[in-house]
């Protein structure tokens, strides 16, 4: 969320605005310093203490962060304070912050700051200071080693897995789990072993590449099990190891190391280290970049057997049925496919590779196949072969089926690939057209409890019939479906259109309090102007004043509208 400082108290929540102004008024900004041009960051007191930074430019916060655990919204009572305190000038606030700074010089800038010191500073105080910062504070060291431990010369896996459970282990705390906000701290401290990583991969040392990426891939693997994941943070690294992993297999590499990474692979899948996750069996697919003969390929093919679990048993299929074309001979490949044809992933790899050759028949086949055998337990996967039905019939200029399997996506629109209304439109003979569509619409209305289908909707829009659509619409009222609708009944039903707004905007303020619903009240009034009805609407505001003068903040948006 981008805050303009001339508009920030009209952007942010009022409940949230008040809090971070009583936190400024009451001194709770302990600390602000000026990064550097633009960046800001600031400790404020509350229950505990939490470190905000705002980033500015051209008198607009493009980039703020507050470590508290507030989630109720984009902006917490701390930003807020420390808003205030940055706008204090402006707002004429200085008697109220004991932090006030009017008067006084500008400070240099921490960045400036920290330059002339290490100009100063002696190169043995510089070592002194460091080792006694490792010693009394451990998220100092686990920061110090991940930014600089890859200088060591006695590097491997557990070397690393070593400082990555130290840095975890400080994050986790007593309590043994690494909370929401903890988990700032875990990407802090760990990001400098993946631009390590990505300068090793750049610079040809492969085995350190390696090292690095076993070692976070297992570490925050076990850190799913003791850590709060609701940000992503650790799918990221582990995201980011994998993705180093296959980098790897694709460079040039020792033969040893390539047969290294090809053991590490085949060790993970057996002893199940990522079992539960894709990279389970994502691994194999790192080890098959390595392959060279078909004795490696079997130990892959062997591993790929044990998988059970119906979603992994089909990802290990189609990878098998990759691992025969490459090594195997046909008749085995034909054997595997048949064998398997009731895998989605096979059979339209088939279906694909039989469209591409012009094998209709087989093509053909295969999608009724698929209709039959998935229609009951997975209906949106029998729709795709439906498509490839009508895909076959269009190519083909099979008018009839083209009309049977349109028709039927354009009723069972669920997951569309195409635009079924038009290939109708175009197939079928103008003459019998509207009749057609007369049809659809007595088929598809029984089906639904309520009138109001977005295909007959679609129906009404695609053939100008405003008539039909706004008796659909008065047949099924609500705000939302009247704004849906306000763009192809405009010209015609303005003044109804009118009335249907008034009528429901004043349940709906009635009803509904709050900020969030006044707002929505109030694009609605908006769109209502736009209409034409500028005197309802002003009839509607002196309404609601009257009605509701007890509601701030109705009356504050209705001076917007």
């Amino acid at each position: 969320m981008k805050i303009p400082l001339n508009q920030f108290e009209q952007l942010i929540d009022e409940t949230i605005l008040k809090r971070g102004l009583a936190y400024f008024k009451g001194g709770a900004i302990t600390d602000f310093s000026e990064i550097s041009n633009g960046e800001y960051e600031a400790i404020v007191s509350g229950t505990e203490d939490y470190t905000v930074q705002l980033e500015v430019k051209n008198n607009v916060i493009i980039e703020h962060n507050c470590d508290c655990p507030y989630d109720m919204g984009s902006v917490c009572k701390h930003v807020v304070a420390v808003i205030f305190h940055l706008q204090q000038d402006e707002l004429e606030l200085n008697q109220y912050s004991p932090n006030s700074t009017k008067g006084k010089k500008k400070t240099k800038s921490v960045n400036q700051q920290v330059k002339e010191l290490l100009k100063t500073i002696s190169h043995n105080e510089l070592i002194d200071f460091v080792e006694e910062n490792c010693k009394k504070d451990k998220k100092f060291r686990n920061y110090f080693l991940a930014s600089f431990g890859h200088l060591s010369q006695n590097q491997s896996k557990e070397f690393y897995q070593k400082q990555i459970q130290s840095l975890l282990q400080t994050a986790a705390g007593r309590d043994g789990w690494i909370g929401w906000s903890d988990m700032k701290y875990v990407v802090k401290s760990t990001e400098p072993f993946l631009e390590n990583a990505e300068q090793y991969l750049q610079k040809k040392n492969f085995e350190n590449v390696f090292f690095i990426s076993t070692a976070l891939l297992e570490e925050m693997t076990k850190a799913f099990q003791y850590g709060d994941d609701s940000n992503g943070d650790l799918g990221y690294f582990v995201e980011s190891a994998m993705e180093l992993l296959s980098k790897l297999s694709k460079e040039e590499i020792s033969t040893s190391l390539k047969q290294e990474i090809f053991e590490y692979c085949i060790s993970a899948f057996k002893q199940r280290l990522f079992e539960g996750w894709d990279w389970h069996l994502g691994i194999l697919h790192i080890a098959g970049d390595l392959i060279d003969n078909e004795k490696e390929a079997d130990i892959i093919l062997n591993c790929l057997e044990s998988v059970t679990g119906e979603y992994e048993r089909e990802y290990a299929q189609s990878y098998k049925l990759e691992l025969l074309r490459q090594f195997k001979n046909p008749k085995d490949v034909e054997e595997f496919i048949n064998k398997h044809i009731s895998n989605s992933k096979i059979r339209k790899q088939e279906i694909e590779k039989a469209f591409e050759s012009q094998n209709f028949e087989r093509a053909i086949a295969l999608a009724k196949d698929g209709i039959t055998c998935d229609e009951q337990s997975k209906p949106g996967l029998a729709k795709d072969w439906y498509d490839w039905l009508l895909k076959i019939a269009l190519v083909q200029n099979d008018t009839p089926n083209v009309i049977k399997y349109a028709r039927y996506r354009l009723i069972e629109n669920f997951g569309a690939t195409q635009d079924y209304y038009q290939i109708l439109k175009n197939t079928i003979e103008p003459e019998k057209w509207h009749s057609f569509l007369e049809e659809i619409i007595k088929e598809v209305t029984p089906k639904n409890r309520w009138t109001y289908t977005e295909l007959i909707r679609k129906i009404y829009i695609k053939e100008e019939w405003w008539d039909r659509l706004f008796l659909m619409l008065k047949q099924n009222l609500s705000l939302e479906n009247i704004q849906e609708n306000e763009q192809y009944l405009a010209k015609d039903y303005s003044a109804e259109l009118i009335e249907l707004y008034s009528q429901r905007l004043t349940n709906y303020v009635e009803k509904f309090v709050g900020r969030n619903h006044y707002q929505n009240a109030c694009r609605y009034l908006r769109r209502m102007k736009k209409l034409g009805a500028k005197e309802r609407v002003n009839e509607l505001i002196e309404l609601f004043r009257k009605k509701y003068p007890q509601r701030k903040a109705l009356m504050d948006e209705l001076t917007r509208v």
